[in-house]
């Protein structure tokens, strides 16, 4: 070291040109020590491997950065470590923006950090946003191009590694939700350079063999390095061409790769894109529910029309005994109030309407008792037998009451169970959902 910087910072550090022998208190050496550090040396970008991280109950960051040769302290406060954006961990390589500072109670050097990002993000995060702008530029994105998912698939397909904890997570949850659908895996690696030929295999094969009509792409969590597989562009188009629809599960919910935008649909974790794949089958059971007692309710109400209608037709029809009867008591009144001269020729012309007349009720009471028989057969298609003979039965309690719900029975209840042919009773054993 030159003597010039000798005298300089003996100069900065109050100790003139080292003549007097002035005798300083430790505080007093540590602060201007400090002072002489941050005057000397601005806003730092370092970079190291973290090292001892400790995350304390404040929120504040206590950590060391090294190299092969060297280490120093680092220390970053709540109000800066919250606008990380990703969580460190030990044995990560970050770059760093720092002030160098002294913690005075030890007299330690150390590093004030105020801003951190993962080593080389800074490239790969513009690479990120360069290969978006072009793809979103392309359309690649637009939703008029995203696929509906299918309301309940026949098979899902799963692209994703063998040993991710994602494909556990993902089966576990198709398992609770629906386990009678299959579940298809197109293995492929999802981290490293072979990550995208490995996953763009997998589409093709899926897209091949057409036996699912879902695909869920898959991983956990990670840095942006580890991620860096589903930021492809070839991958990226390879999804958005798949003609099955695309559900993108990849990482925690704040990572976001190129392979969610081109998706068709992005979920925030790979359990969420699980979810999304497929009902549960107790909503289902819900909804075969309520269409049931739909069609109940409506039966039941077409029944009773039907019912009213036929006593309408019932009230009118007379029989044709009645009404010719009727005529001819007409007939007779009519020929009391003729002239004696006429009485030939009118009882003629009356005979002969009451032959036409008779054939009219005739005809009629035919038509009549021809829809009769229609309305018959339309109400014995509704008819409750006609339903139990389907292979429905009606149970009834004790009392003669209709059971519909399970939860309103207990054990030991004694039923009454209502076949095509014949009643049969028994007594509750347990129930169920």
């Amino acid at each position: 070291m030159k003597a010039g910087f000798l005298q300089s910072n003996a100069d900065s550090l109050g100790l003139g040109a080292l003549k007097g022998p002035e005798v300083l208190a430790v505080s007093e050496l540590v602060r201007r020590i400090a002072g002489l550090l941050e005057r000397q040396f601005p806003l730092l970008r370092v970079r190291g491997e973290i090292s001892n991280l400790s995350v304390a109950s404040s929120g504040h960051h206590y950590f060391s950065l090294k190299d092969r040769q060297s280490q120093i302290r680092c220390v970053m406060f709540r109000n800066k470590a919250q606008f990380m954006g990703f969580r460190p961990k030990e044995g990560d390589m970050v770059e760093v923006l720092a002030q160098l500072s002294v913690y005075e109670p030890r007299g330690d050097i150390q590093l004030q950090i105020e801003q951190m990002r993962p080593a080389g993000q800074g490239d790969l995060q513009l690479q990120f946003l360069r290969l978006k702008q072009k793809l979103q530029a392309e359309g690649l994105f637009d939703q008029e191009r995203k696929r509906v998912l299918p309301e309940l698939p026949r098979a899902i397909g799963v692209i994703t590694s063998l040993q991710a904890a994602a494909l556990r997570d993902v089966l576990a949850t198709l398992g609770q939700r629906m386990p009678s659908i299959p579940v298809i895996i197109y293995p492929a690696s999802v981290q490293g350079l072979s990550a995208p030929k490995e996953l763009i295999e997998a589409f093709r094969q899926a897209n091949e063999r057409k036996d699912c009509d879902v695909l869920l792409l898959v991983r956990g969590g990670g840095s942006i390095e580890d991620l860096w597989a589903f930021n492809d562009e070839t991958l990226a188009r390879c999804i958005a061409s798949s003609p099955i629809p695309v559900i993108a599960g990849i990482g925690h919910e704040s990572d976001v790769t190129i392979a969610d935008f081109a998706a068709d649909w992005r979920a925030p974790t790979p359990t969420a894109a699980a979810t999304q794949s497929c009902p549960s089958w107790q909503s289902l059971e819900r909804q075969l529910q309520h269409v049931a007692q739909t069609m109940q309710l409506r039966w039941q109400t077409s029944l009773r029309r039907f019912e009213q209608h036929t006593d309408r037709l019932a009230r009118q029809l007379k029989a044709p005994s009645e009404r010719l009867q009727e005529r001819a008591e007409w007939l007779q009144r009519l020929s009391l109030r003729l002239r004696p001269p006429d009485l030939d020729r009118l009882g003629e012309a009356l005979a002969l309407r009451a032959r036409r007349l008779g054939q009219a009720l005739e005809n009629t009471m035919k038509s009549r008792e021809s829809q009769l028989d229609v309305f018959s057969k339309q109400l014995e298609l509704l008819s409750p037998q006609r339903i139990l003979e389907r292979g429905y039965a009606l149970v009834t309690d004790e009392h003669g009451r209709l059971v519909r719900k399970a939860t309103a029975l207990a054990p030991g209840d004694m039923l009454d169970v209502s076949l095509a042919e014949g009643l049969i009773q028994v007594e509750v054993t347990g129930t169920g959902d």
